[in-house]
């Protein structure tokens, strides 16, 4: 970034808070000289026009062009119409990815809501638990390229005979004497491989999400469920899990979206090759190595059409839990 772009971005940064106070100020003197009746209905929507005028320009707009150009060809030049979507859905290339993403959404979300329920409810019982929640929430700190490049290093395979520089590999043969793993070629581990590498990235998040909400259950309700002779378990199962449940539902949706989205490992440790491709990276080539905005802007609205039912899904779950 040079140097002009950089104050630039800390002038916007700075200023932003005072043009808000400005534009409200301004508001607020033209609402005084309406009547009172009018100025009454008229605030809240002076008030949310800044936010709603950045919706429309950082969101909206973008996601209308980018149908626009899923509708033209590769230059954006003419119009083909569905001809984008119909080759993108019949190519292999996105059926695997689609199969791939599948895989990411079912144990990605799984394995962290798991992980993160069972390590919040078990830290939360012991004297260390900030101790033993840092361990698990250290990765999140990490960027995934970061993290995915040392689990690379991690997943490295020599053929049998020469010295395994991989740590995975190097404890397998050493404690095993069995043939190292080619944990990112092998098509039996390569996604599971690439997966774990986002349960460890993540489950630190849900973690700390749902150790959170853990601390607001309140400890009467707790102490008569034992009082009354319940185990620990149908406490947790009766009383504990209720108060944990909209939590989850939120926890889920982050991680399946997330999961959609899977991207940096896959990139940086397979670039899709060995059929471990996903629907971001099928968007990156199109777009950035072989250049057809249209194909790539077909692949991006198909990946918010999936992200959809999941935040319906959401919505939904909110709702019943508040009713």
């Amino acid at each position: 970034m040079s140097t002009t772009t950089l104050v630039l971005a800390v002038a916007v940064t700075a200023g932003a808070p005072l043009v808000v106070l400005g534009y409200l100020a301004g508001v607020e003197r033209l609402l005084a000289l309406l009547p009172v009746t009018a100025g009454g209905r008229a605030r809240p929507w002076a008030w949310l026009l800044p936010p709603l005028a950045l919706v429309a320009i950082f969101l909206v707009y973008p996601m209308l062009n980018t149908i626009v150009l899923s509708l033209r060809d590769a230059a954006s030049e003419r119009w083909v119409g569905l001809a984008n979507y119909r080759a993108t859905l019949g190519s292999d290339e996105l059926l695997d990815a689609l199969r791939n993403n599948a895989l990411w959404l079912v144990l990605l979300t799984c394995g962290c809501l798991l992980a993160g329920l069972v390590i919040a409810v078990l830290a939360d019982r012991v004297r260390y638990e900030v101790a033993a929640k840092s361990v698990v929430v250290l990765p999140t700190a990490v960027s995934f390229v970061a993290g995915a490049v040392i689990w690379k290093f991690m997943y490295d395979y020599q053929a049998p005979g020469f010295p395994q520089t991989g740590t995975l590999n190097a404890l397998l043969t050493g404690l095993t004497g069995a043939d190292p793993v080619p944990w990112l070629v092998d098509t039996h581990t390569n996604n599971a491989a690439l997966i774990a590498v986002g349960v460890w990235m993540t489950t630190g998040f849900a973690t700390v999400v749902i150790s959170a909400a853990l601390k607001e259950v309140p400890a009467d309700q707790i102490e008569a469920a034992r009082l009354d002779g319940a185990g620990s378990f149908q406490v947790f199962r009766y009383v504990v899990l209720p108060h944990l449940r909209p939590t989850l539902v939120v926890v889920a949706t982050l991680l399946a979206i997330g999961a959609l989205k899977a991207f940096d490992a896959v990139y940086v440790m397979t670039n899709g090759n060995y059929h471990t491709d996903v629907i971001a990276n099928v968007l990156y080539r199109q777009l950035f190595v072989n250049a057809d905005y249209g194909r790539a802007s077909a692949v991006a609205v198909l990946l918010a059409v999936l992200v959809l039912p999941v935040l319906v899904l959401n919505i939904r779950a909110l709702r019943r839990e508040e009713g």
